[in-house]
């Protein structure tokens, strides 16, 4: 199958993934767009994997609070650099953690991350902050978290 740039394009704009990273994985899967999601999941971790010795030196507290306001959360989420921590889809991701939480209410920190993601369950919390690392090229990593009821 021939690898067209609306192809390209709709792949981006779903995945906020540059363009070549995009077109690359396309090719790799013959333009079957599920395997190409995949080849650039598994490139995340990979890419993860990779910076888990940078140092992490900055982040967002990100806070959620149900609509009953009997129940919140609070999250850090972590990363190498104020620019990547002010930066909107970082933060966006930062509160839908915190919403998942809420509604989740997982055991620890390693149960979160294997838990399937509220909002997208093909994917799991781990496999969201993979494609953080991906997209904005730092480590990325999940701080303390919270949650609170009454």
């Amino acid at each position: 199958m021939e690898i067209n740039a609306d192809m390209v394009k709709a792949l981006r704009e779903e995945t906020g993934i540059s363009v070549m990273q995009c077109k690359k994985a396309l090719e790799e899967s013959g333009g079957d767009m599920e395997k190409a999601r995949v080849a650039l999941r598994e490139i995340a971790a990979a890419q993860a994997e990779k910076k888990q010795d940078r140092v992490i030196g900055a982040g967002v507290i990100a806070s959620y609070i149900h609509g009953n306001k009997k129940m919140g959360v609070l999250l850090q989420l972590s990363c190498e650099t104020d620019f990547v921590s002010q930066n909107d889809e970082f933060v966006g991701a930062a509160n839908q953690i915190a919403m998942h939480i809420g509604a989740m209410d997982p055991e620890s920190p390693e149960a979160l991350l294997e838990q399937p993601f509220l909002l997208n369950p093909e994917l799991t919390i781990k496999q969201v902050i993979d494609g953080l690392v991906q997209k904005t090229g730092e480590r990325v990593e999940l701080g303390h978290f919270v949650r609170y009821s009454i």
